[in-house]
């Protein structure tokens, strides 16, 4: 059955068509993956179902019926559901507060928390989705919060639910936990809208592939048969080469440019604390820092650009301790050092080398 049809959906931002006379079908029970480059019009179009744009031509039918245009509360009504990447949950609040906030009337004189703590552990575990009503959101995990979201949509009674870059926050473990709570929600007749850049997961969790290029619809096919370089080749409008990694040969042999020895900090602006941080950094070399978003990365920025003191530990760069003054190491003419504190001495500059090596820190 189909439970969602969008037709000849144009959208213009002056002279840039984001998304140029889209039409699509979406089934119960179907898990379509929406595929493109960034700047493709993926966002801009799961936008206007959502009702955050106004089309500029076309329409949109929920379960036959017609889906007003730029009303998020109607797409809500209608039984469509988000969960964007980057989450709208209340730290502060309790998981049951999040869930419920926004489904009861300002003018009721009790709130029916009761009967929404019954209703959200049925919810959590018809679909093993797992979550303590009266935990606080902001001591969960980021594959906890990502639940409270989705819980969120089924509150509310979502049947369509888009899902935005679900896994590229998650760990492996908690994407796996992730895809089985998909599989759970389609056999339960729901309908998926998968939005990724992750080949290997869109066509294990998809029935069909949907593929933008330019604002315009390239391409629609079925997940099964379809290769990982057939859909690159959609989403860039030619044959994409794999890369191939060739290691550098040695130990790095530039001067050593960065050095952290035991630095510990308070928390940076994402709420994580750097904890005995161990890093060395040559001339030369590119170190890769990778990580789940939220364990340290922008903690080290912070500190690696003077935002955030080190509270514990060494840190020096160029030979010189680096001080939590952003000024001193901003706009530093080429082969000058900042300034530093009177105590501190003179290093040298960077010895450059003939070949880039390459690390990954995790």
């Amino acid at each position: 059955m189909t439970v969602l049809r969008l037709q000849g959906i144009t959208k213009r931002f002056g002279s840039l068509v984001a998304n140029d006379d889209i039409s699509l079908t979406l089934q119960a029970g179907e898990v379509l993956a929406l595929l493109g480059e960034n700047g493709a019009g993926k966002s801009t179009l799961v936008s206007i179902l959502f009702g955050h744009y106004v089309a500029d031509a076309g329409r949109i039918e929920v379960q036959g019926q017609p889906l007003p245009p730029g009303q998020p509360r109607a797409a809500l009504q209608a039984g469509i559901g988000m969960v964007h990447q980057h989450f709208t949950l209340a730290d502060n609040l309790s998981v049951l507060d999040n869930v419920m906030l926004g489904t009861e009337s300002m003018w009721r004189l009790s709130s029916r928390r009761q009967a929404g703590r019954q209703r959200l552990l049925s919810l959590a575990g018809r679909f093993g989705l797992a979550v303590d009503p009266d935990a606080r959101v902001g001591s969960l995990s980021v594959g906890e919060r990502q639940r409270v979201e989705i819980l969120k949509a089924l509150y509310r009674g979502a049947r369509i639910l888009i899902l935005d870059e679900p896994t590229a926050v998650l760990t492996p473990q908690e994407s796996e936990q992730l895809f089985a709570t998909l599989d759970t929600l389609v056999k339960d007749g729901l309908a998926v809208i998968f939005i990724s850049h992750k080949l290997d997961e869109v066509l294990r969790v998809s029935n069909r592939v949907a593929v933008l290029r330019g604002g315009k619809l390239v391409a629609e096919c079925a997940a099964q048969g379809t290769t990982k370089a057939e859909l690159a080749a959609l989403m860039v409008g030619r044959e994409v080469k794999t890369a191939r990694r060739v290691a550098a040969v040695g130990p790095p042999s530039g001067t050593v440019v960065l050095q952290c020895e035991g630095v510990h900090t308070a928390k940076g602006a994402q709420g994580t604390a750097l904890q005995g941080i161990d890093l060395t950094v040559h001339a030369g070399e590119i170190v890769a820092v990778a990580g789940v978003s939220g364990n340290g990365q922008v903690a080290l920025a912070e500190l690696l650009h003077g935002l955030l003191p080190a509270a514990q530990g060494r840190l020096q760069v160029s030979s010189q301790p680096l001080c939590a003054r952003p000024r001193d190491w901003v706009s530093v003419p080429r082969g000058a050092h900042p300034r530093r504190p009177p105590h501190a001495g003179r290093g040298r500059r960077p010895e450059p080398v003939g070949k880039h090596h390459h690390r990954a820190l995790v």
